[in-house]
C-alpha cells in the first residue's frame, strides 16, 4: 500500500507539471480524488458486519457519489466487492435515494448476487431479470413498473446478453446507478457491450474488477471513457 501511495503521488505531480495544462488550455483538468467526509457508519438495514476496509471502501463510494464521479472498485478477489456495492446500494435506499439500480454481470455471477443481497439486504428486494422473451416481459409487468420509484422497486440484476437483447426496454428506464461486474469486460472501447451500455440512461457508473490491465493504456482509457466521456474523451490525447 506504501508504494502504492508513493507512485499515486508521483502521478500527481506529473499531471500538474504537464504541458498544456496552465492558464489558457483547453483540456479539461482531471478528476479531483473524492474527499473524505465523517466515516461512514454500516448501513442499518444491512445485516452482517462490513470489515474495516470494506466500511472504508463504502466511504469511497460514498464520496464518489457526493462528488458526482463515477469510478472502478478493483479490489483484488475475494475481498468482497459483491458486498460493499450491497452496502453501498443499501446506504443510498437509506439517504432516500431509491434507484432504480441495474446490475450487469456474467451469467455465472448472477446468482451470487441475488445471494448477497437476500443475505445482507433483505429489505432490498431484489431480480434476476433473465429467462425466457415472455417471462422478462412477465418481469417487466409486475415487478418494474415505469414511474416513480418507490421502496418496492427492485434492484434489477441481469446479465450482458440480456442487457444487449433488451436495450430497447431497458431505456425506458433512467437508473440512478448501474453497476457493471467483471468491468474489465469493458477494456475494448469498440466492442458492442460498450456501445449498448452507453444507451441506457443512468446518472451514476460503477465497474468492479479484480482483474488488473498489465497496463495496457488503450484499455484503461476504454473503461474512463465509459466512466468519464467528458473528460477521457480521446485516447490520442
Amino acid at each position: 500500500k506504501q508504494a502504492f501511495d508513493t507512485e499515486t503521488e508521483r502521478l500527481k505531480l506529473q499531471v500538474g507539471a504537464r504541458p498544456g495544462a496552465g492558464a489558457g488550455s483547453s483540456a479539461p483538468p482531471p478528476p479531483a480524488a473524492p474527499e473524505e467526509g465523517p466515516p461512514i457508519e454500516q448501513p442499518k438495514r444491512f445485516r452482517g458486519q462490513l470489515k474495516r476496509y470494506q466500511l472504508k471502501g463504502l466511504q469511497w463510494l460514498a464520496g464518489l457519489y457526493d462528488q458526482g464521479l463515477n469510478g472502478i472498485l478493483a479490489d483484488e478477489m475475494g475481498l468482497g466487492k459483491t458486498v460493499q456495492a450491497v452496502g453501498f446500494l443499501s446506504h443510498l435506499r437509506e439517504k432516500g435515494i431509491l434507484g432504480p439500480y441495474l446490475v450487469v454481470g456474467p451469467l455465472s455471477t448472477l446468482p451470487n448476487w441475488v445471494k448477497e443481497f437476500e443475505r445482507f439486504c433483505p429489505s432490498m428486494p431484489c431480480v434476476l431479470y433473465h429467462g425466457s422473451q415472455a417471462e422478462r416481459q412477465e418481469i417487466r409487468t409486475t415487478r418494474m413498473a415505469t414511474g416513480p420509484v418507490s421502496e418496492k422497486f427492485p434492484v434489477v440484476i441481469t446479465s450482458y446478453e440480456i442487457l444487449m437483447r433488451d436495450r430497447v426496454f431497458l431505456q425506458n428506464y433512467r437508473f440512478k446507478y448501474v453497476i457493471v461486474d467483471e468491468g474489465h469486460r469493458l477494456k475494448n472501447f469498440d466492442c458492442k457491450l460498450i456501445r449498448e451500455l452507453k444507451t441506457i440512461p443512468t446518472e451514476n457508473k460503477l465497474l468492479l474488477t479484480g482483474t488488473p490491465l498489465q497496463n495496457n493504456l488503450a484499455e484503461l482509457w476504454s473503461l474512463l471513457n465509459f466512466l468519464l466521456p467528458d473528460i477521457f474523451t480521446s485516447l490520442s490525447d
